[in-house]
């Protein structure tokens, strides 16, 4: 999905600053910049560091909540008692960006939901200071990870919430860049 946002944005002339973690997707159009990362804490860093620079940012990447404490550099061992793994959270990218964020810019958020899907998604647009939500659910067949398509809804700052159906995932990308622009247009107008 991020790509196809990537990819809508530079269509449409848009610089974009494209930070991903490890995929085999490649960016066609020349003006993506592609920052490659492998851990939540690099992505962070990168964010942090290209966000002043822009326009906005749209925080598509389904980064995991924690991490694990101690990371082996080998396999770990099949033993016959339990093995506990100790985590502790990944930085919030989004979090830290809206706190950062200037009344110039737009934050872009993502959401996928098990349960109570449009109050948590509402709960987080609130909390990490976004401009609006894309909410994917698990529910939807053929929608989210591992699929070409995508079924989500947009949750804005008034309540307001916008279904969209299944469709192509580039399809949906012009339904969020279509969402952007409408935003950017009333914060320079």
């Amino acid at each position: 999905m991020g790509f196809a946002i990537a990819e809508r944005l530079a269509s449409l002339g848009a610089k974009v600053i494209l930070v991903t973690g490890p995929v085999v997707l490649q960016c066609k159009n020349e003006n993506i910049v592609r920052i490659d990362v492998i851990s939540a804490a690099e992505m962070h860093t990168q964010c942090l560091h290209y966000f002043s620079t822009c326009n906005g940012a749209i925080m598509v990447a389904a980064v995991a909540d924690f991490a694990p404490v101690v990371v082996d550099d080998q396999k770990i061992k099949r033993i016959s008692a339990n093995y506990l793994l100790e985590l502790r959270p990944n930085p919030d990218i989004a979090a830290s960006l809206g706190k950062m964020k200037r009344k110039d810019q737009v934050l872009v958020g993502f959401a996928l939901e098990t349960n109570d899907e449009e109050q948590n998604a509402l709960l987080k647009l609130q909390k990490k200071n976004l401009d609006f939500i894309v909410l994917n659910s698990l529910r939807d067949s053929g929608s989210g990870f591992q699929h070409d398509t995508n079924k989500i809804k947009i949750l804005d700052k008034s309540g307001t919430i916008f279904t969209y159906d299944l469709k192509p995932k580039t399809a949906v990308a012009v339904d969020i860049v279509n969402k952007l622009i409408g935003i950017e247009d009333s914060i320079s107008g």
